[in-house]
């Protein structure tokens, strides 16, 4: 295997085809459907398919008996489903499937986006590439062909790879069962999975995922009234409805150090990823928090860097992520208002049931309430976390390797604090996969927020890596 071939390959074809491709698929607002309840009718995701079915079908010429199938099951978003068989020889190793993911939905605009950008509108500076769902995660299929396209440009063996590029991850990924459970016969039982869906500590070095938090939520509402009433008259009477919800969610947060109060959402973190976060936090320094936007004199909720790196990544966590009920500040009148609603995000522990916090996160909210108030929780997401499996000695020598030839540096281990419901799923019905998950979302690149960009270097890289894997992983099967 000629390195730098792939690195010449692989980089010629992201400035040529791919970031094109990009700057035009960041131009279409194809919103997860919890985010456009009438995606079928906007028809963006239809777009977004398009863009990528096209572009992938060009290149699928290169490989023998490779297909492409947009799979469409009633009521449920779409799913791009590519099959490229094993090419080089014939033999052992043949038989294997590599299964490589990604997604192509995306979260909604934010506000907050800088004066010459903005989520639909693609801008290029310098080795940046701005615009929502570019870097999380719309060039997973590119990259993922790109890869093996640099395998077949020097005509080396890899194992039938699937490429599965999902839209609905954003919302949790609750189609991706019923295609799982669809496409099973066809899918086979994967020997790798690669994710491209995920983090970087830095953009200097290959980072390996080693595990995700899992995450449950949704609405919490209190009512006092069935209408707004003058605030003079009713104030000391009728309780706050805010009041008596800042007093519910104080069962479930410390107000004061943002810790989660009840035992049932912890898991004991095992040695290794303990380790693994010291590991990380020596080799991040203070961009463990400094690549955050603080406001001056803002600091993170403790000095200790290891601490912070676990908080992250597998003790549970609250956000509020939206409210209801409020009128805007200028047209907040001298009214106590009937309700307050919040959205309730609680990540949690990556080998923590999703389900199982889920449900007790509603009983939590909504026993005893306060004066007898209306309260309810309406569970929107329960999605359980994934620790990856050790890896294999092959693995992590391939990955070893491959961090020292395209990044220049030795590989680096840490979880990370989001949820990819896929890998759960997938560790669940394979257990003896091996994982390489890794991404580009690295210092300020922001995914979810304004600004989001595709650090076009680290996309480069990772395709890079792919490649080369991939072609490790043909080598280890072939022994066998």
């Amino acid at each position: 295997m000629d390195t730098s071939r792939i690195s010449s390959f692989v980089s010629g074809l992201w400035d040529a085809e791919i970031v094109p491709q990009l700057v035009e698929y960041i131009r279409i607002p194809n919103k997860s459907p919890m985010f456009d309840a009438q995606w079928r009718e906007h028809g963006y995701m239809d777009q977004a398919v398009a863009l990528m079915e096209t572009w992938a079908r060009s290149k699928l010429t290169a490989f023998e008996g490779a297909s492409l199938e947009v799979v469409r099951l009633e009521g449920r978003t779409p799913l791009i489903y590519i099959d490229v068989p094993a090419q080089g020889v014939q033999g052992k190793g043949t038989d294997e499937t590599v299964v490589l993911y990604g997604h192509l939905d995306k979260q909604p605009e934010m506000t907050g986006w800088a004066d010459d950008l903005g989520p639909w509108t693609p801008v290029i500076k310098g080795d940046k590439l701005y615009g929502r769902g570019g870097a999380d995660d719309g060039y997973a299929i590119f990259g993922s062909l790109a890869a093996l396209l640099a395998l077949r440009d020097q005509g080396l063996p890899h194992a039938r790879c699937v490429i599965l590029i999902e839209a609905c991850e954003e919302s949790g990924s609750y189609d991706l069962p019923y295609y799982v459970d669809h496409l099973a016969d066809r899918i086979g039982n994967p020997a790798l999975v690669v994710c491209l869906d995920s983090g970087c500590g830095n953009y200097d070095q290959l980072w390996l995922t080693t595990s995700l938090r899992g995450m449950t939520g949704g609405n919490l509402t209190v009512q006092v009234l069935e209408e707004g009433v003058h605030s003079g008259d009713a104030s000391g009477v009728v309780p706050s409805s805010f009041r008596i919800l800042r007093d519910i969610l104080g069962r479930l947060e410390d107000a004061k150090t943002g810790s989660i109060l009840p035992k049932e959402l912890y898991v004991e973190i095992p040695p290794q990823r303990m380790e693994q976060a010291r590991r990380s936090a020596e080799v991040l320094g203070t961009a463990v928090y400094d690549k955050f936007p603080f406001v001056d004199g803002m600091k993170p909720v403790t000095d200790d860097l290891a601490e912070l790196v676990l908080n992250r990544t597998w003790r549970p966590q609250l956000a509020v992520t939206g409210v209801g009920g409020m009128p805007p500040l200028d047209s907040a009148g001298n009214v106590l208002r009937p309700k307050t609603s919040v959205k309730l995000s609680l990540r949690v522990p990556p080998t923590l049931s999703g389900a199982q916090a889920g449900k007790f996160l509603k009983q939590l909210l909504e026993k005893d309430p306060p004066y007898g108030a209306k309260v309810t929780f309406d569970l929107e997401k329960d999605g359980s976390g994934w620790n990856a499996p050790a890896l294999s000695p092959w693995l992590e020598e391939a990955v070893a390797k491959a961090s020292e030839h395209y990044f220049g540096a030795p590989a680096a281990y840490m979880g990370e604090g989001g949820s990819i419901p896929f890998m759960g799923m997938l560790g669940e019905k394979f257990p003896q996969a091996q994982f390489l998950i890794t991404g580009v979302l690295g210092p300020h690149s922001n995914a979810h927020g304004p600004n989001e960009f595709l650090h076009i270097p680290t996309g480069k890289r990772v395709s890079m890596v792919v490649a080369d894997v991939v072609a490790r992983h043909f080598q280890e099967a072939s022994k066998a």
